[in-house]
């Protein structure tokens, strides 16, 4: 079994706009075959406790335009970890020290990796 295009077309939408908000290493995973509960996991990285809050509240709001309901949030007041559960995607924004202790591709590393298409960003000129 594999993720539904639903699910995967609102983890392309979550990446954008996380990317907009400067997240960085977006990791999307199918794991639908493990987990009854969602079809796919994005993980992003904030730099600092406002960068993490100030990603989950661009992927929640690109999330909601594209017609997705909240089922739960946790972490927002800390901005450490902040869990985004939409039914079909759960999105898990994590301040850099976090994702480094919890690494959460190493527990799900037998999931499928999904493209999010995102486009490239243009390197800084070394001058």
């Amino acid at each position: 079994m594999s993720a539904d295009d639903k699910a995967i077309a609102l983890a392309r939408a979550a990446a954008r706009a996380a990317d907009k908000a400067l997240g960085i290493d977006q990791v999307c995973l199918d794991v639908s075959g493990q987990l009854p509960l969602t079809d796919v996991f994005l993980v992003v990285t904030g730099r600092n406790e406002r960068q993490v809050s100030a990603i989950a509240r661009e992927v929640e709001d690109a999330l909601l335009l594209e017609g997705a309901k909240p089922v739960r949030r946790e972490g927002r007041a800390d901005g450490r970890w902040v869990l985004l559960d939409f039914s079909d995607i759960i999105v898990h924004v994590f301040h850099e020290e976090e994702r480094t202790y919890y690494q959460l591709e190493r527990l799900w590393r037998d999931a499928a990796v999904i493209d999010l298409q995102l486009p490239e960003h243009a390197a800084p000129d070394a001058e």
